[in-house]
């Protein structure tokens, strides 16, 4: 099928192999297997088709959906961005910058030709005796069918034309019979007239002596009665270099060795430029039989296709049919490829190109064959003189030397199109009029090139017929399939690419972007997108060529599929990489009112846009204005943010992030010199406006789930901020100043710092990020911020950062905001929007994303804010760890329990200043018990003073300090990978994911119809954690006997339980808050991620967690902000659903937030209804959407997110007001049956649909209940209590064991349950405790019905 049509076809029926950036290896697997689903269903249907104990029956129909409700489809989280660990490279982007070696360093030209003819004719040299008949024509002259001097004149004559059809515009120069002082005064006008191009030296010696052992070569005296030898060296000193000889006589080689002597070619320091071909080798002699031309090595080399087929009809049976005279009238031109000799010459040209391609070394072929037009024609020629000198016993050399090729299996090829063309020829040369067909081979050759696209690879030999694609983009007839055939082997990958480049591709596809043919669109954007991504230095050809209008065209043209569009969208991108030609360009051919016409045109009622087509759209528009401020105000003018904000809130995270890159990128930082000129023409109301309107929509993607759009928005705050500075270093003073001044008034050991005289700020609190309305801000007072510790001499005076002439007085900044333009132009937002700024960028810098936060602390420290190196809260006593990390960088934010942070926020800051007083620190010594934070005026000159200080640098260059976006570089390794091959899951990892499956759906039915009786008291496995604050949760992994377990310093540890050993220990972060809330596995029944959710509400996402060093962080974002008032802590609860792929999250919240993990983007919040906070969640597993959530007052609520109304009913069954510890939807298919305990010690029993009231209590536990588990399919559920025990029940109420925890072997006993974990498809129970162990039991007897 032709690429074309693939194309069309592949795009259309499977947008997610050519769009979506999903991964599918061995990390992921396709959301589909239908012969897995149907032959697991099946398998099922005995089982399901029996009612369970406890379930409703089921008809046999419904059994498949039962098996499915059992095992989710849904899979998430493995696409192309999750794929690398986003903390340590920026989010899966490998910049690796590609030198480009196809491109030649120069092109060359032959200038200028000397033709030195010593051919005397009538008067053999004494050196050579010769047969009789013997070899006589020169330039297919007989020289004896005419007078001497005649003859002469025409060989020279001759030859001249020869040349001249392999390059007309060189000027051609002929000396015949000459003397030394002639050869001299020619070489020296050549050379004068050439100047530094290449000149070419022909020397024919059948007339003169063979050259000496030194190199000589012979001319004659004035009256021809002596042969004067002319040494080598004088020849090369006339003609310099760069230069080409040919020496076509007997014993050539020996002029060679001269040339080799002479420049010492052995040293890799000569560096002159000089190619040579001979005849023969030293010890041959020219061919002398008649069936030969004289000068065979002269006729290979100019006249190939006639010495190719004189040669080649001698030896074919043609020869009794054709007469060799009929050669020399093959109609047509050489360069019309549509006639006879145009044709055998593009096929000899073909086929000696691919056999050049084929055996040379790639720099050798790039100089002798693409170089210098003349250079490679003669070195093509040259191939078939080696072929055709070798029958007659020669051997002709070259300088560089080639590997012999004259058995080389493409001649065969060319045989064979010569003797197709001389079966042909006698009825062409009867008949004028006679119907011209076409050889076969090109058609046979782009076979030979399709078989090896569908067996080849990267570790396979190159396909040979690369040079004949090339050559055949030039014919109109194959040039559909050649491109189509050339386009699915750039696909192959970007070595592909390089290939094809070196092969020579590259002018012929930039020509092409002149034609208007429909048909060749789709394939040429798709050819270039591939050349692009692999080498952007093609940029400068595209603009200079004037191809860019191509792709514009082809953007703004309808009945292109969006697919091959964000294809054009990303080859414009390239060219506006910082290239401000190409910027122009675009520009003047209006590039943003094509791009924001298609972001315009998606209404509602269309069908869904292709995200990539956006995500292009974005990037291109961004790329296209980033700092360029002509495209910039167009681009205001245009109203492109209106435009561009809606994408804010697009499902897929690639076209939010490259919405917010384009939005970003429109700011305008005052970097760009031309600011003065051009500042004037656009209104400054309308840049302020426009601005305002993009901070306030970047505000609402602060929070976005994908750690790729919050990067976006982190770099896009920084040129905010570039822009803003001082009004936001006003906005931070201002903020503080509310934030501290409660703190100030009641620690007396801070408020000394008013009278110090130092102006140092101590310590900088925020609090989460909360959007606060306009009224509620506050609102800078310039006269106070003077006399306050954050006064402007000391906070701003002489900052690095502070560029603006006005910053160098005291009085300059307070005078700022009201200069009516004279420095800033009055650039002023209100200022509630400064503040809330700033608390995003405060936000950022507490990202759980480590990579975000030191981009936030980046930002921050652009407006003046400098982060006070905290020690982390982590115990010292651990072996390996340092005490304290108080010189180690940063890579996490402290955060601290204490009543100071709860007031005042999470992040140790301070304003950068320099040192006006000694600094005391000792007043500080009461406050670090306090908060667990090492707190230190911020000094310029401290060795560990803060992330901002070193990237200053010593060049103090301000455009240093931006942080680097990443989408644009990352996107764009989309197209260097195949894009047209199927992205079907391998058989490997579908039948990986079948047996999990089948063993899901066994262990499933053995659960559902087993009979525990009671669970053992003794645990199968007992493991020391060794965490010295306890267990706080633990999860049983369903496949592998692992453990894993996390403590309230947020360290976490797997754990194989049956080899007892230690598989992996790591550090959730680094400076952790209240622990860790729960542990759930993503994806279980394909490549697990686990995912952990912080109290803080911080949620992160890792892969290999279970091999030890290699876990890798997918993800993480921050579930839930702000807290309710009065609350101390988020206490933040979390439960996952893999049939929905949401992620349900609340706590001390008035809402619980649903997250949809697959678009990593917050989809709605539903209002709790409840003036007490969520402390238990739980998601049903079976059915998508159902949520319960159980409250700190002991109710109830179900919740349907489906539905509008989510609510579907409210209850109490708690009597006393206890917060529920645990809640659950009973096993089964049941979706509204719901098991929920309170911290008074009972259990209720609930069904929401029949009742509100229980149905079932159990008072497990007086007063003292810590802990609940429900198995997800066996009729059991666990207890444990503060009191050292665990009790196990029935769903019915039948108490099935105690568990009592006996005292270790340390004779002490252990402490309260903290947490129960019931295994998925097992009767197993982990049980963690107020100790370090965590203990594993199962039941003694499990019969099946």
């Amino acid at each position: 099928m032709a690429l074309g049509d693939l194309m069309v076809s592949r795009f259309s029926q499977s947008s997610v192999s050519l769009v979506s950036n999903h991964r599918y290896d061995d990390d992921c697997v396709s959301s589909t297997h239908d012969d897995g689903d149907s032959s697991i269903a099946s398998r099922r249907k005995d089982s399901e088709a029996k009612s369970s104990s406890y379930g409703n029956g089921t008809t046999e129909g419904a059994a498949t959906a039962t098996s499915m409700a059992y095992l989710p489809q849904t899979i998430v989280l493995c696409e192309l961005r999750h794929d690398a660990s986003e903390a340590s490279s920026p989010l899966g982007t490998s910049e690796i910058v590609f030198v480009p070696k196809w491109r030649l360093k120069e092109r060359m030209k032959t200038g200028c030709v000397a033709l030195v003819l010593c051919l005397n004719i009538t008067v053999d040299p004494p050196d050579v005796i010769k047969i009789s008949p013997c070899a006589r024509i020169e330039a297919w002259i007989d020289p004896f069918s005419m007078a001497p001097p005649k003859a002469l004149e025409t060989i020279g004559k001759n030859l001249s034309t020869q040349y001249e059809r392999w390059q007309p515009r060189a000027r051609y120069k002929v000396q015949l019979d000459p003397t030394v002082d002639e050869v001299r005064k020619l070489c020296l006008t050549c050379r004068k007239y050439a100047k530094t191009e290449r000149v070419l030296f022909h020397y024919n010696g059948h007339g003169v002596p063979k050259p000496t052992a030194n190199g000589e070569i012979w001319v004659f005296n004035k009256s021809y009665t002596q042969y004067i030898p002319l040494p080598i060296s004088e020849l090369d000193s006339w003609l310099k270099t760069p230069s080409i000889y040919v020496f076509d006589c007997s014993a050539a080689r020996m002029i060679l060795n001269a040339f080799a002597e002479l420049q010492d070619w052995g040293s890799s320091g000569s560096s002159r430029d000089c190619i040579l071909l001979a005849a023969c080798d030293v010890h041959e002699t020219l061919p002398q039989s008649v069936e030969f031309p004289a000068d065979v090595f002269t006729s290979c080399l100019t006249t190939p296709i006639k010495m190719a087929l004189k040669w080649f009809c001698r030896r074919s049976l043609l020869k009794e049919i054709i007469d060799e005279s009929l050669i020399d009238r093959i109609p047509g031109r050489q360069n019309d490829r549509k006639t006879l000799l145009g044709e055998l010459n593009w096929i000899f040209t073909a086929v000696t190109d691919t056999i050049a391609w084929n055996v040379l070394p790639h720099e050798l072929f790039q100089r002798l064959f693409r170089q210098d037009l003349l250079v490679a024609s003669l070195f093509r020629n040259f191939l078939l003189a080696e072929r055709i000198m070798r029958s007659a016993n020669c051997n002709p050399i070259s300088h560089p030397m080639l590997p012999p090729t004259h058995q080389h299996h493409m001649w065969d090829a060319w045989d064979m199109a010569a003797e197709i063309c001389l079966s042909h020829l006698p009825q062409l040369v009867l008949d004028p009029n006679a119907e011209f067909q076409p050889s076969p081979f090109f058609t046979e050759q782009l076979t030979a090139f399709e078989v090896w696209l569908d067996h080849g690879s990267e570790h396979k030999k190159p396909p040979e017929q690369l040079p004949i694609v090339l050559q055949v983009l030039l014919s109109q007839c194959h040039r559909f399939r050649a491109l189509v055939l050339l386009g699915r082997f750039l696909d192959m990958g970007s070595w592909a690419v390089d290939l094809a480049l070196s092969v020579g591709i590259f002018p012929y596809v930039l020509k092409l972007l002149q034609t208007t043919t429909n048909e060749l669109r789709q394939i040429l954007v798709f050819i270039w997108t591939k050349i692009l991504a692999l080498d952007k230095s093609c940029q400068i050809d595209l603009v200079k060529d004037g191809g860019h209008t191509y792709f514009i065209r082809f953007l703004d043209s309808s009945g292109a599929f969006p697919e091959q569009r964000a294809m054009a969208a990303f080859v414009l991108a390239v060219i506006v990489d910082g290239h401000r030609r190409g910027q122009e360009a675009c520009l003047e051919a209006n590039l943003i009112g094509v791009c924001l016409g298609h972001l315009e045109a998606s209404r509602p009622s269309d069908p869904q846009p292709e995200p990539l087509f956006l995500q292009w759209l974005c990037l291109c528009l961004g790329k296209l204005w980033e700092d360029f401020m002509e495209a910039q105000i167009m681009g205001r003018e245009a109203n492109a943010f209106e435009k561009l904000a809606p994408l804010l809130s697009e499902p897929q995270p690639e076209v939010r992030a490259a919405a917010v890159f384009a939005l970003g990128t429109l700011f305008d930082m005052g970097f760009d010199s031309n600011k003065s000129v051009v500042e004037d023409e656009f209104d400054d109301d309308e840049k302020i406006r426009a601005e305002d309107a993009i901070i306030k929509s970047l505000l609402d993607v602060v929070s976005d789930g994908s750690p790729l759009v919050r990067a976006e928005v982190a770099v896009a705050f920084a040129r905010f901020a570039f822009g803003h500075k001082q009004r936001l270093k006003l906005a931070a003073a201002s903020y503080w100043k509310s934030q501290s001044s409660s703190l100030l008034t009641s620690l007396p050991s801070i408020a000394k710092f008013h009278d110090s005289g130092s102006a140092t700020i101590v310590s900088l609190h925020m609090s989460p990020l909360t959007r606060a309305s306009t009224d509620s801000q506050p609102v800078v007072r310039e006269a106070r911020i003077s006399s306050s510790p954050l006064g402007s001499s000391g906070l701003m005076h002489g900052s690095p950062l502070s560029d603006d002439s006005s910053l160098h007085s005291d009085s300059g900044l307070m005078h700022d905001s009201v200069s009516n333009g004279a420095v800033h132009h009055s650039r002023l937002l209100d200022n509630a929007v400064y503040s809330q700024c700033v608390r995003a960028m405060l936000a950022l810098a507490k990202d759980p994303s480590p990579r975000i936060a030191s981009l936030g602390r980046r930002v921050l420290s652009i407006i003046g804010i400098e982060q006070v190196v905290p020690k982390p809260l982590k115990p010292t006593g651990r072996s390996g760890e340092a005490a304290t990390t108080s010189q180690t960088p940063l890579t996490g934010l402290a955060r601290s329990s204490s009543w100071f942070d709860m007031h005042a926020g999470n992040l140790p800051l301070s304003f950068r200043t320099p040192p006006v007083s000694p600094p005391r620190t000792n007043y500080l010594s009461g406050l670090r018990r306090v908060c667990s934070l090492e707190f230190r005026p911020h000094l310029m000159s401290s060795p560990d003073s803060g992330l901002a200080d070193p990237l200053l640098g010593a060049s103090g260059s301000e455009r240093s300090l931006l942080p680097l976006s990443t989408i644009y570089s990352w996107s764009c390794g989309h197209f260097s990978k195949p894009l047209l091959g199927g992205a079907d899951a391998s058989q490997e990892i579908a039948a990986k994911r079948e047996e999990k499956e089948k063993y899901a759906l066994e262990h499933i039915a053995k659960c559902q119809h087993s009979s525990i009786s009671k669970l053992n008291n003794n645990p199968i496995a007992n493991w020391d954690t060794r965490f010295e604050t306890g267990t706080k949760t633990a999860l049983l992994h369903p496949f592998s006997p692992i453990v894993v377990a996390a403590d309230e310093n947020e360290r976490i540890r797997v754990w194989n339980y049956e080899e007892a050993t230690l598989l992996n220990g790591f550090d959730n972060h680094d400076f952790p808050d209240k622990g860790i809330s729960k542990l759930c596995l993503v994806n279980e029944l394909d490549d697990s991620l686990l995912l952990v959710a912080s109290c803080d509400g911080s949620v992160r996402i890792w892969k290999n967690y279970a091999t030890k060093g290699k876990q890798k962080l997918v993800t993480g974002f921050s579930s839930i902000q702000g807290h309710k008032l009065g609350a101390r802590d988020l206490n933040a609860v979390v439960d996952w659903q893999q049939q929905s792929g949401f992620l349900y999250a609340s706590g001390e919240v008035s809402t619980v937030t649903l997250w949809d993990l697959e678009k990593e983007q917050l989809v709605r919040s539903i209002p709790s209804e409840s003036e007490c906070g969520v402390t238990a969640l739980s998601a049903s597993q079976v059915h998508r959407g159902q949520l319960a959530a159980g409250f700190a007052d002991g109710s109830l609520r179900l919740y349907d997110v489906r539905s509008p109304e989510p609510l579907v009913c409210a209850t109490r069954p708690h009597q006393k007001v206890e917060r529920v510890v645990g809640l659950s939807f009973q096993p089964g298919l049941d979706p509204e049956k719901v098991v929920s305990a309170s911290q008074a010690g009972d259990i209720q029993f609930l069904d929401l649909r029949t009742t509100r009231d229980t149905y079932l209590t159990i008072d497990a536990h007086r007063g003292s209940l810590t802990a609940l588990a429900v198995h997800r399919h066996a009729p059991i559920i666990a207890s444990g209590s503060a009191k050292q025990l665990i009790k196990v029940f029935s769903l019915q109420g039948e108490q099935l064991g105690i568990i009592r925890y006996y005292p270790s072997f340390m004779a002490q006993k252990i402490g309260s349950v903290s947490c129960l974990t019931f295994h998925p498809y097992q009767v197993l129970l982990a049980a963690g405790a107020a100790d370090s162990f965590v203990s594993i039991y199962t039941h003694d007897n499990s019969q099946a019905r």
